[in-house]
């Protein structure tokens, strides 16, 4: 599967419709956006059952804005509807494999289970 472009109108139900979906924040005067977008997309083509996503911060600014970028590229991992990981900057392709393991043996459920307990009674 190559890269998809997503837009305002179908980020969230790309996120909660597929059980793992990774999403690059770019813009193309970006000289790191560039030099990373062949290393995703060669990614994309070798795990044809995830959804990779690509989002202009130029177009959809105001999903940009939303997501909190203040860097790109900004890399985000989605599991199950959660967002799972995110990092500013461009992942030589060895990290992203990695990455993509690791989000694949996550379990979400656990994760968030642990990550309410350790939550301070006042936050709740």
């Amino acid at each position: 599967m190559t890269t998809i472009d997503l837009t305002a109108q179908d980020f969230e139900s790309t996120v909660l419709d597929n059980e793992i979906v990774l999403v690059d924040f770019w813009a193309s005067w970006c000289g790191p956006c560039r030099m990373f977008a062949p290393i995703y997309e060669e990614a994309s083509e070798a795990n044809p059952d995830l959804v990779f996503a690509s989002i202009n911060t130029e177009e959809e600014q105001q999903l940009s804005a939303a997501a909190q970028v203040t860097s790109i590229p900004t890399l985000m991992a989605f599991k199950k509807g959660q967002l799972v990981f995110r990092q500013a900057g461009a992942l030589p392709a060895p990290a992203l494999a990695e990455l993509i393991t690791a989000v694949r043996d996550l379990d979400v459920e656990a994760a968030m289970a642990a990550a309410a307990e350790e939550k301070p009674q006042d936050e709740e």
